[in-house]
């Protein structure tokens, strides 16, 4: 059965429960609102403190003799790289008249491509005046060096064209030599050969007056490109607002920082596995959850069903404690304050009716430093709880955090009600407690839900194992199925995991 109900159970659980994951990021909102808030600050302070440096821009219409409708940038992203060369860098201060040396002044500007003609330049330096000098240039700069590089592209292709004509009027006067003064009709037995030789000769006159065309056209170049790059925008200084470039900075770092913050609290959560749902820790401890109490009062609203809340659950465990014959106890887990209030609540309740000694086994002062009140319940700490008589109603008061001595809790009481604050053990340890609590056959009676999420919708119920839940006192027990036998109960979380896991989660 405890190997069929734990692959049940592996196989029902999913490996990343994400409403568990929403609600402890949810609830770790000081994390990452904090991340969020320094992100933000950071920002401001990086734009106050590190304001940018004066800028200057200029525009360029750059024309290529290889523009097509179909272009996807690519001329226009090689004339960006030819920018960021140290030929322009270098021509640009030459013309300065600066001694910087052009791999740190490539540092200083950028291009970028807006459409596959406009080309922008973004330039910095030391005021507005240097940046727009040194703009217009880059600017000249790079005008200059792309009419060089267009001219000196027509100027070779016309001397190749230069070169084949040179060539071609070489065998056309060797065409002309062997044809001298004959003709077809002198030497009717060498006609075909003649021929052969007045049609290689036209040919070639052909080819020679359309090279010396197309060399003629070449020198000319493409005065439409030349005349088609030019500064469309003047060089001018980019006013900087410092109030706008704080809050972008901030706006950026505020995004930034919560994210961070998000990615942060989600990491955590998933490493760390502390359940926060009411399911999972009711499932985690084997027991059903009979109550939930804030950390906090907070408005006034809220202090009266908080108010509530307290009088339903002091009312419930007063019934129990006086209808058992074995003594109760409080065990808490990561809020010993509220265990504390808990349990005076409760001996105030039932010491109206007979006297209750409140044993106090928490480590910490909640009840040592306790001041009594009129009415109030003795507090005995652990050692003066054996000189008590047997018939003395006593309440313990305990923890099960890290460093508990289990086999002191049957002292506190035979039977327990667990206060656990949500969030704050891990699963393995939840596991841990209900198999040390079992082991020294303390029964749970329910679980106290401190600080739980008010969003959560989840059943912190048990619906099996009514010989240890409170709501089971008060009910018969279940019906027989039609073979006569008790329908079977479902072992809680722990006990399914098995002795090897149970080492573990130790």
């Amino acid at each position: 059965m405890t190997t069929s109900t734990a692959s049940e159970s592996s196989a029902a659980t999913p490996l990343l429960d994400l409403q568990s994951l929403v609600v402890s990021v949810r609830r770790r909102r000081r994390l990452w609102s904090a991340m969020a808030l320094l992100g933000l600050l950071a920002g401001a302070a990086v734009a106050v403190l590190m304001p940018p440096p004066p800028t200057a821009v200029t525009k360029l219409l750059v024309a290529h003799e290889e523009d097509q409708p179909n272009d996807p940038g690519t001329l226009i992203r090689t004339d960006v790289q030819l920018l960021g060369t140290t030929r322009i860098a270098e021509s640009a201060l030459h013309s300065l008249k600066s001694s910087e040396k052009p791999e740190d002044f490539m540092r200083d500007y950028r291009g970028a491509g807006l459409t596959n003609n406009l080309l922008q330049i973004t330039v910095t330096g030391d005021s507005d005046a240097q940046a727009v000098a040194r703009a217009k240039a880059l600017a000249d700069a790079f005008v200059a060096d792309h009419v060089k590089r267009v001219r000196d592209t027509a100027k070779a292709e016309a001397n190749a064209l230069v070169d084949q004509e040179t060539r071609m009027r070489s065998e056309l006067a060797e065409v002309n030599k062997q044809i001298g003064d004959r003709s077809p009709d002198s030497d009717p037995q060498a006609s075909a050969s003649i021929e052969s030789l007045f049609a290689r000769r036209a040919e070639l006159n052909s080819r020679i007056a359309d090279f010396d065309q197309r060399a003629a056209e070449a020198r000319i170049g493409t005065p439409n490109v030349i005349a088609g790059t030019q500064i469309v925008d003047a060089p001018r200084a980019v006013r900087q607002s410092l109030p706008k470039a704080a809050a972008t900075d901030a706006a950026i770092g505020l995004v930034l920082g919560l994210v961070l913050g998000l990615a942060l609290a989600a990491v955590g959560v998933v490493v760390a596995d502390r359940p926060v749902l009411r399911r999972d820790i009711a499932a985690n401890l084997g027991a059903s959850v009979l109550a939930e109490l804030p950390r906090r009062s907070g408005r006034l609203g809220r202090r009266r069903r908080t108010r509530a809340t307290r009088e339903r659950l002091t009312a419930t465990l007063a019934r129990t404690v006086r209808g058992s014959t074995e003594p109760v106890s409080l065990l808490e887990l990561g809020c010993a304050r509220s265990a504390s209030v808990i349990a005076l609540d409760l001996a105030r309740a039932m010491t109206a009716e007979v006297p209750v000694f409140v044993v106090d086994g928490l480590p910490g002062p909640h009840l040592a430093n306790h001041r009594p009140k009129p009415g109030d319940p003795t507090v005995v700490s652990g050692e003066r709880a054996a000189a008590l008589p047997p018939e003395e109603r006593r309440l313990g008061v305990g923890s099960v955090a890290p460093g508990t001595a289990w086999t002191d809790l049957q002292y506190l009481g035979t039977q327990t009600v667990l206060v656990v604050r949500a969030g704050h053990g891990s699963a393995a340890w939840l596991h841990t407690v209900a198999r040390q609590l079992a082991d020294q056959r303390i029964p749970v009676i329910g679980v106290v839900l401190i600080d739980p999420d008010p969003r959560d919708r989840t059943d912190g119920t048990l619906w099996d194992g009514l010989h240890t839940a409170l709501r089971g006192r008060s009910e018969r027990p279940s019906r027989q199925n039609g073979t006569g036998r008790r329908r079977l109960e479902r072992e809680p979380v722990w006990a399914a995991q098995g002795p090897d896991n149970d080492q573990e989660a130790r």
